[in-house]
């Protein structure tokens, strides 16, 4: 990419999450990621070049010496911290303001520093990677999968927190205040419980109900995403009819509503799949499986039936990218109720020693010493600011576990393409190449845990005013379960090949 030589035109817009809006170039699998500001204050509280540049390298440093080492190499892309001319960055910020969604608008794109995050587009598969000679665009599925296990802390006060898991809880008080108008029946643990029938309804659900947690690409163009105003049904049904030519063949006899649900079912299907497989062991009958041994591991507020969640698989396979995710997230083993009181030691000893702020790495550098803090920090608290230190530490890095992305990028294979059959997952038709890649691995500031603590308490007491003193509404929310587009259930032999690639 020559820098010199940008021009906006040869980019478009692709989306933004709360502090950074993304664009894609229109011919290289490139994207550029910006800071964002609110309007109320972006004339004050703009960064200078040199800070918004350090700002963007402490993420790129975060992600490669800290976030790559706990969930592996094969599934994070660093990027780049780039400079790019102000001219260019002005030019862009007018060509994509029209294509902003209004609910994003509160805020504006950086275009005073003139930096960037450079990235590769993890929503196309690289050059290398074998493709249909039908030449049908690649298809992506962005997951955003959240938390994934129920806090087991002997510092919980509510007892509910051990039953029912932060999302479940979250779309309760997001509903009551305006953030949506509908209610996600998608329940993290039910995905990260490793039994794909469970995985298979998760799925579902987000595909009902996407919010900010799901969204499918096809050729980089985003074809399905929240709409919260939507005819959820006709949504489907449209992103049905886009994968259709992927999972159903050409002379098939079937009606549109059938087909829709076929599709849709092998788009589980193949999600499933990529989200279990691992390249350590490739054979999908020698799994070697990772158990989820502290607290619970089912959900009150999951609308599966109660013998399934008694009776299911609850592990993961080693090292697939769930299993990565979900043992970086359990480093937060204290609950923010655990945490907050170490959270006040660090703070006191700040105010005491503010120079002790750059020893301990309150905001970086991101580098091995960093690392060291958050693998080696002690089992018990010795009541040393360095033990309080480390704990922090810890639930900053599961923070952004929670709160990151799973890209999961797939292509056909045609007949006559050479496949590894270690890398197969059923020989059987349709045939996919994929590819699994981990994004949106920003550090959580240090001076956010107040926030959480706060957060925390309003989530948890406005949950329990709505559901006690009895949950009724579960029970009726229950009986929504069967009532969908498609079907959620679990076959025993999975209709795709998989072949995995890195990119």
């Amino acid at each position: 990419m020559e820098l010199d030589k940008m021009d906006e035109n040869d980019w478009k817009y692709h989306g933004e999450g709360n502090k950074s809006l993304v664009v894609s170039h229109v011919q290289h699998a490139r994207v550029l990621r910006l800071l964002k500001y609110s309007t109320e204050d972006a004339e004050n509280s703009h960064k200078t070049t040199e800070q918004a540049f350090r700002h963007i390298q402490n993420i790129v440093d975060y992600s490669q010496n800290v976030m790559k080492p706990l969930l592996g190499e094969k599934f994070i892309h660093n990027g780049e911290a780039v400079k790019l001319p102000l001219d260019f960055v002005r030019q862009l910020s007018l060509k994509v303001q029209q294509e902003r969604p209004e609910s994003r608008c509160d805020k504006v794109m950086d275009t005073l520093s003139g930096c960037a995050l450079c990235l590769p587009n993890l929503t196309q598969l690289s050059s290398c990677c074998c493709c249909s000679r039908e030449h049908r665009p690649p298809l992506c599925i962005e997951i955003k999968p959240k938390c994934g296990f129920l806090p087991a802390s002997r510092h919980i006060t509510k007892d509910i927190k051990r039953k029912v898991c932060r999302f479940c809880m979250h779309q309760h008080f997001k509903l009551a205040n305006g953030k949506w108008k509908r209610l996600s029946h998608y329940c993290p643990l039910d995905l990260f419980s490793g039994n794909k029938q469970r995985m298979s309804l998760a799925i579902k659900h987000l595909i009902e109900e996407p919010q900010n947690n799901f969204n499918i690409f096809k050729g980089g163009e985003c074809i399905y995403t929240c709409n919260d105003d939507a005819d959820v049904l006709q949504d489907l049904d449209e992103l049905a009819q886009h994968l259709r030519p992927y999972f159903l063949p050409s002379g098939s006899l079937l009606s549109r509503q059938q087909s829709s649900k076929v599709v849709l079912n092998e788009l589980i299907q193949v999600i499933v799949s990529a989200l279990l497989s691992t390249w350590d062991c490739p054979r999908s009958g020698q799994l070697r499986k990772t158990h989820l041994s502290e607290g619970r591991v089912t959900c009150e507020a999951s609308l599966l039936h109660r013998d399934l969640l008694r009776n299911g698989n609850h592990c993961l396979p080693k090292d697939c990218v769930l299993d990565k995710i979900l043992s970086t997230q359990m480093l937060d083993n204290l609950d923010i109720e655990g945490l907050s009181p170490l959270f006040k030691r660090v703070e006191q000893h700040l105010q005491m020693f503010p120079k002790e702020r750059c020893r301990l790495q309150m905001d970086g550098p991101y580098n091995a010493s960093f690392l060291e803090k958050v693998q080696n920090c002690p089992a018990e608290d010795d009541g040393s600011i360095e033990y309080a230190v480390g704990k922090v530490h810890q639930y900053r890095v599961a923070m952004t576990a929670k709160d990151c992305s799973i890209m999961v990028a797939i292509a056909t294979c045609g007949e006559d393409d050479g496949l590894d059959q270690s890398l197969e997952i059923q020989p059987t038709k349709p045939r996919f190449t994929c590819s699994v890649s981990i994004l949106d691995l920003d550090p959580k500031p240090y001076e956010s845990i107040s926030h959480q603590s706060r957060l925390d308490y309003k989530i948890v007491n406005h949950y329990l005013r709505r559901t006690q003193p009895n949950n009724q509404e579960l029970d009726n929310l229950e009986e929504l379960a069967n009532q969908s587009l498609f079907l959620g259930r679990d076959r025993d032999g999975e209709d795709c090949t998989l072949v995995f690639h890195p990119v």
